[in-house]
């Protein structure tokens, strides 16, 4: 009775967020002297996984040359930026530091104006200053992905006490978008302050690897889903890589605990997808999973349904965590993973919930500690 009581609530709350959808028009008033007009702008945000090129979200210039966008959904709250099709032309401050997320607060259809200040390719990059610790190094700037054709960078956390002569060996988390992990210089937005909490933690020693994401091929990769607006899923062949390529490399080349019991997974929004998946399809290499502001919505059903069949085969620690500033289907989303997987496994699980989360690195940041103390501890 109870699982039946969750799940209606679940389905009439989808239907209650899909039935007060809303259509805002976003229209652009002004725009910096340079580049030279026509542009073609987009808009990114927690809508379309932001995608900062996504052509189902680009502005339409009428004969006068004024950009709008009609924009449908069901948030209340959706957060998002416009871009000139990537992350380096994005809107920033006319003193070229970077900007909050625009926020939309959609009680009924509107017209909204929007302004943009400059854009971040028109300020000289000057070089910023590596937040790095000492404990943390690149293994490889082109790492080589067999199962895509591609390289990456990889990152790598050795505990303090690794150098020091022991024959330890340690636990390892693979963490998703390695530029955000360790250092503000490569991060899109603020870093998530891993090497500095370890460093000081007195928490169990952990080694860290972070792998990069792919750029423009991010949400494919995250993604083990067809999806008509990002295209093919390539999440099985990146977790292949992950399991059968990278995770015998790093336990060749280091001291570490190679079962399952020490074996880890974690990432956010895309990544937190992905990352919940690959503890799916590989309930027998990852023993815990932290699964942050998981973008279940955009793998639709495919996600629950994969949970239904292939979590039985999972006994794990699970950690979910999700903002309700993150949207209207954050939240709801992760109950319903975390109920369809308590009906099958036996992992041990948590659920936390921040009223004032949202989707960005600095609330991850904040956040993981919890989910590590909870881990090791």
């Amino acid at each position: 009775m109870v699982k039946a009581s969750f799940f209606s609530f679940f389905v009439f709350l989808l239907l209650t967020n899909l039935s007060a959808q809303h259509s805002v028009r976003l229209e652009i008033k002004s725009l910096p002297p340079n580049p030279a007009a026509p542009v073609t702008l987009y808009a990114a945000g927690s809508f379309n996984g932001w995608n900062p090129k996504d052509e189902q979200y680009k502005f339409t210039a009428d004969a006068q040359g004024h950009y709008y966008l009609i924009l449908k959904t069901d948030a209340a709250h959706p957060e998002y930026k416009i871009t000139r099709g990537s992350w380096n032309t994005t809107e920033c401050s006319m003193n070229g530091a970077g900007k909050a997320n625009r926020v939309l607060d959609l009680l009924s259809d509107t017209t909204i104006g929007v302004q943009i200040e400059a854009w971040a390719d028109q300020f000289a990059a000057s070089p910023a200053s590596s937040t790095a610790g000492q404990h943390v190094c690149i293994i490889d700037t082109a790492f080589f992905i067999p199962q895509l054709n591609r390289t990456r960078k990889i990152w790598i956390y050795l505990p303090p006490s690794y150098c020091d002569g022991n024959k330890k060996k340690y636990p390892v988390l693979y963490m998703q978008d390695g530029q955000n992990l360790f250092d503000a210089a490569t991060s899109y937005a603020g870093e998530w302050g891993i090497d500095e909490f370890l460093d000081t933690t007195s928490a169990r020693e952990c080694i860290v690897i972070g792998i990069d994401h792919a750029g423009e091929k991010r949400n494919n990769e995250y993604n083990p889903y067809d999806n008509v607006v990002f295209g093919k899923g390539e999440g099985d062949r990146y977790a292949s890589f992950l399991v059968k390529t990278l995770k015998p490399f790093i336990d060749r080349a280091y001291r570490t605990y190679r079962n399952r019991e020490n074996t880890f997974i974690s990432g956010s929004s895309m990544g937190g997808l992905f990352s919940m998946y690959a503890i799916l399809k590989y309930p027998k290499v990852f023993g815990a999973a932290g699964i942050f502001s998981p973008s279940f919505w955009i793998a639709g059903t495919k996600i629950f349904s994969d949970i239904k069949t292939k979590g039985k085969k999972v006994k794990s620690r699970i950690y979910f965590y999700g903002g309700k500033q993150e949207g209207e289907t954050m939240v709801p989303g992760i109950l319903h993973a975390f109920e369809e997987l308590s009906a099958v496994s036996k992992s041990t699980m948590r659920t936390v919930i921040r009223d004032e989360g949202k989707h960005n690195e600095s609330t991850w940041r904040n956040e993981f500690p919890l989910f590590y103390f909870w881990l090791l501890q």
